[in-house]
């Protein structure tokens, strides 16, 4: 039998080391999911909200993590490669909105849902704002059907990361991705899936702490900073933008309070007074991060010089190979690891916050009409629509070229969430003349201006704005036209109030 040769040994030696770092990864999130298994999944409340005994920190790394996705990982480190360090200006749009969110919203939110028994978000608006089948359908409806294209999109990253990573087929790679996901949402429900997320905000930032360092240490700090200046002097110009840029960047952090996987962590934390610790927490957690995913691009542009250097001319591509060209072979597992913590922490969220607006708000909503679900009648069901979602969204890659309206619904979803939920549910929050059709014309206003201006006045500005500024205006007009719920003064005085005790609600 002829020797191997070094180089390809090399190869193969790498290939295990990347294998064995990334199984761990998986161990470990296994792991978790078999412990969620004993602290409490088996009723509604514990499987999609953990029994409202999450503590701070949890809450915090896992609010931050399902909100980044691989966005973080691969779309903002893409997006500083190419525009430089005006790039930041996004981190600072979410980072300020998630601080105010977990500061004032979330403490209202929590206390709210804590007394009146409520699991989803449409469970709320329907406690806060009245509205009925009518409502629930509506939110229902919007949610589940954006949940499961959002989910598609990510067992795709999942299975480009795994092509790219170790040359399996993308489909072998959406399938094993959807299973490890599948696992331990079903296996461990809420509880599982917050573990798991702050599991993967540890590899997230190793990931983007790690790597920019060592490549910066690899060139110097000052011959990066002559050569981006060289390249163009704007790369190291946080203000290069225009006005209308500058505000579309800001305007990504208006997403937050309309995505339902980000706001039902808020629902989830033991005591509405720890807020302000998870406030502290998901703050530097979303600086640091926000700053790795920005040096990685300003680093990987001083090396590479233009897009043409990376795989396939895809400046997305710059972070795992990035890491294949400047660390070691089981330091690269982590990283690759690290980019599927960044997939998985967001579609196992959002599986479950599709799965509850099947069985709680369709379910038993609408078709039971609120009749009693027991406890664990309910998550029977929860599984079993989470596993039906899993199967639905791998379904939908097999379809000719679906593939590209799952990444325009991903590039929409945050948007459209974001315009249609985000205005009604702080309105609601804080405004007591808000109603049940003041709310459902600012979702259909905030989803519809979204995909219309996405279509037709995109160049001039992030379709988030306008659609927020639409939805907000519906929600305020029509409430002014409509009557607001009889017992809004006690409905305020629910969110305020510190007591925290739970009905003997009809909702298991």
């Amino acid at each position: 039998m002829a020797a191997t040769p070094p180089a390809a040994q090399f190869a193969v030696d790498a290939d295990w080391a990347v294998l064995g770092s990334f199984s761990l990864y998986l161990l470990l999130v296994i792991g978790i999911a078999i412990y969620a298994t004993r602290v409490g999944s088996g009723s509604a409340a514990g499987f999609f909200l953990g029994g409202r005994r999450m503590k701070h920190v949890v809450v915090a790394l896992s609010a931050v993590t399902s909100g980044r996705s691989a966005w973080l990982m691969l779309g903002m480190t893409g997006l500083a490669f190419v525009s430089g360090a005006s790039a930041v200006w996004s981190v600072v749009g979410y980072t300020l909105m998630e601080l105010f969110l977990f500061l004032f919203a979330a403490p209202r939110l929590r206390r709210f849902t804590g007394k009146r028994g409520d699991i989803t978000l449409t469970d709320y608006f329907v406690s806060r704002l009245g509205g009925g089948r009518a409502l629930r359908a509506l939110i229902a409806g919007v949610i589940v059907l954006f949940m499961t294209s959002y989910v598609a999109a990510q067992f795709t990253a999942g299975g480009k990361a795994f092509a790219s990573s170790f040359g399996l087929p993308n489909m072998a790679g959406v399938w094993i991705t959807a299973g490890i996901v599948l696992l331990y949402t079903v296996v461990g429900g809420y509880v599982a899936v917050a573990l798991t997320d702050v599991v993967q905000a540890m590899f997230m930032l190793f990931g983007l702490v790690v790597l920019p360092v060592i490549a910066m240490a690899s060139i110097g700090w000052g011959p990066m900073i002559d050569t981006l200046r060289a390249l163009d002097p704007a790369l190291l110009d946080p203000f290069s933008l225009g006005i209308g840029a500058l505000i579309g960047a800001l305007g990504i952090g208006l997403g937050s309070p309309g995505n339902p996987h980000i706001i039902i962590r808020y629902m989830s934390i033991d005591d509405p007074r720890s807020l302000r610790g998870a406030a502290a927490w998901g703050t530097v957690w979303n600086v640091l991060m926000g700053w790795g995913a920005v040096s990685v691009g300003l680093v990987g542009r001083a090396i590479y010089g233009n897009v043409e250097a990376l795989p396939g001319a895809d400046s997305e591509q710059l972070f795992p190979f990035l890491a294949a060209e400047y660390l070691p072979a089981f330091i690269a597992g982590l990283l690759v690891a690290a980019v599927f913590a960044a997939i998985m922490s967001t579609a196992d969220s959002q599986l479950l916050v599709g799965a509850s607006g099947v069985v709680r708000d369709i379910y038993q909503g609408l078709i039971l009409k609120n009749r009693e679900l027991s406890g664990h009648v309910a998550v029977r069901i929860s599984r079993l629509v989470v596993l039906t979602m899993c199967l639905l969204a791998v379904g939908l890659l097999y379809v000719p070229g679906i593939e590209d309206v799952v990444f325009w619904l991903v590039l929409f979803t945050w948007a459209g969430l974001g315009a249609a939920f985000g205005p009604p549910l702080l309105l609601s929050l804080f405004w007591r003349g808000t109603t049940s059709a003041g709310a459902a014309a600012g979702i259909i206003v905030g989803a519809v201006t979204t995909v219309t201006w996405y279509y037709t006045l995109k160049p001039y500005m992030y379709e988030l704005i306008p659609g927020f500024i639409a939805s907000t205006l519906a929600v305020v007009l029509v409430s002014r036209l409509t009557r607001k719920p009889a017992d809004t003064d006690q409905l305020m005085r629910d969110m305020r109030s510190e007591s925290d005790q739970h009905p003997p609600s009809r909702k298991p």
